[in-house]
């Protein structure tokens, strides 16, 4: 069980810790190599059995790590660094990090995930009573019928929207015409579709693509990624109505607008 009050603990300094420390928290497969690395020295074999990551993804990730000095080689062995262990401990509980990342590996995996502010990365523990919804193919509507419920059951909406979905919208703007209070911020790429169809009265834009998309309502998060080939999963969600996961994905929407501004 993820302790919070011991976590809490270690984000409270998250601000001041230095940048390299973040770049090697900002990053859900680096943190996996470094959990396991943090439990002891291993080889490519044996962090590949313990992390489940491919070997093409750990061999890339040790390079970088190896040029920020934050891990080293000795006989074929993998070594985190004395310094990076200190202040990585300073900053979020690897072991208990890792036990949530292992829960959610199938919707990690294979996944965009860097887009993802570091300290929401670092708030990952608030996830902990998360549950993964997943779609089969007899299930095929499983995923938007969910949200959709959702959406129907909201009495506040806020939601980071990757692309436009016409039934998503027109729920949307059922919330705004039943005065409830909606915000949305949606790619650059596609705001002028949004403007034309949406309305809420609290839309804005982000750079880029490929994002996350993120729905928060008053009673539930939902969480979805895109796969590393530039498609959403439309298979997979990441869901809770905890009172700590509506705070994490809340502090996910304020920090990925305040960032992306």
């Amino acid at each position: 069980m993820i302790n919070l009050n011991e976590n809490k603990n270690y984000l409270k300094n998250y601000d001041n810790v230095s940048e390299d420390v973040k770049y090697a928290a900002n990053s859900i497969i680096r943190l996996k190599i470094l959990a396991s690395l943090f439990e002891k020295p291993q080889n490519m074999k044996e962090l590949a059995d313990n992390t489940k990551l491919n070997y093409s993804s750990i061999s890339t990730t040790l390079n970088g790590l190896e040029l920020k000095d934050f891990v080293y080689r000795e006989s074929n062995k993998y070594f985190l660094s004395n310094s990076l262990k200190v202040q990585m401990q300073n900053v979020l509980e690897l072991k208990e990090v890792v036990n949530l990342l292992n829960k959610f590996f199938n919707i990690i995996d294979g996944h965009v995930v860097d887009m993802v502010p570091n300290k929401s990365v670092a708030e990952l523990y608030l996830l902990g009573k998360a549950n993964l919804l997943e779609s089969k193919g007899i299930d095929a509507y499983k995923i938007n019928n969910f949200i959709e419920n959702a959406l129907n059951d909201a009495e506040r909406v806020r939601c980071i929207l990757p692309f436009y979905h016409i039934s998503f919208n027109e729920k949307l703007n059922d919330l705004v015409n039943d005065d409830k209070h909606v915000e949305i911020l949606v790619s650059q790429e596609i705001f002028n579709i949004f403007e034309r169809n949406s309305e809420a009265k609290y839309l804005s834009s982000f750079k880029g693509k490929n994002n996350f998309l993120l729905i928060v309502t008053d009673k539930m998060m939902i969480l979805g990624l895109f796969k590393e080939d530039g498609h959403f999963d439309q298979n997979r969600l990441l869901t809770s109505k905890n009172r700590d996961a509506l705070k994490w994905s809340n502090n996910l929407y304020k920090t990925f607008k305040k960032k992306n501004k």
